[in-house]
């Protein structure tokens, strides 16, 4: 992991330098800022509002979310994380959600939860393989529509993640024990059947929605995406549109079968989700 030092925000600069990254992060006057009172009163409610900081005091990142009651069971639910683009991929997103988790398993929680864009490959790759939740839940258009750029023409479909924070695979993800990890080729001995598969033309073009089938009825099942949706929307907003549409469809379908998404498969091109048919995978 990175070496970063992680602390609570304490002073009204700290709250300010946050809301500050988040304009960085979601676009200069994002309406959905959390604003510093809130940051504050999260805190003292038993939630987290915390930064990493590097070795010149800088603000490289925070965590901030809220502890609640969902399902009459206390929970917490991980509304933001972000961290500045020089320092992505050093393992920092996984040392906040690591602080997070010692900061509510401190209290007795079980159970976080947070919402990410099913089509963000980095974000899966974090969450699932690196984190190990499972997702149960999507949500269509979540959010609705925001002023953000990174929103821009494709809605807020969202994945609802369940962090259960006490069991072995959380631990041994977050560990790297190699007997957490996954072995893509078969999952106990069942071949994976795929259900959307990504498609590509001669040209080098970014990678096309096949057509989803949705009749599959085995263990596990595969639905791809691409492996970078921000520069598919830059360049061709109306594939990204598609490829929010197919997903949608597949997801929701198989979701509502029943499966959960437990594994990702993340590519140069493009990735891919592993649904497990049932419940009970989470240890």
């Amino acid at each position: 992991m990175s070496n970063y030092v992680i602390r609570p925000f304490e002073t009204l600069d700290h709250y300010h330098e946050c809301v500050a990254l988040q304009e960085e992060t979601w676009g200069s006057g994002f309406s959905e800022r959390v604003a510093p009172a809130i940051l504050k009163v999260g805190g003292i409610l038993g939630g987290v509002s915390a930064g990493a900081y590097d070795a010149d005091d800088r603000l490289v990142g925070f965590v901030f979310g809220l502890t609640g009651v969902r399902d009459g069971e206390v929970v917490h639910w991980s509304d933001m994380l972000a961290v500045r683009p020089e320092v992505r991929d050093s393992g920092l997103g996984r040392q906040l959600k690591s602080y997070q988790r010692d900061e509510a398993m401190a209290l007795g929680i079980e159970k976080m939860y947070w919402t990410f864009d099913p089509l963000q490959s980095r974000n899966a790759h974090l969450n699932i393989t690196r984190l190990g939740a499972v997702i149960r839940e999507y949500q269509v258009d979540m959010y609705g529509q925001t002023d953000s750029p990174l929103h821009r023409g494709i809605g807020t479909d969202r994945f609802v993640p369940v962090w259960e924070l006490f069991t072995d695979r959380v631990s041994g993800r977050l560990k790297d024990d190699p007997l957490h990890a996954f072995d893509p080729t078969t999952v106990r001995g069942e071949v994976i059947q795929v259900a959307l598969e990504a498609s590509f033309s001669s040209d080098g073009s970014y990678p096309r929605p096949g057509q989803m089938d949705a009749t599959l009825e085995s263990e596990w099942v595969r639905i791809d995406i691409p492996s970078d949706v921000d520069a598919l929307m830059e360049d061709d907003l109306q594939l990204a549109q598609a490829w929010r549409a197919t997903t949608r469809e597949a997801l929701t379908h198989y979701m509502g079968l029943g499966y959960e998404v437990h594994e990702f498969i993340r590519g140069l091109h493009s990735s891919g989700y592993l649904l497990a048919r049932g419940a009970g995978f989470g240890s």
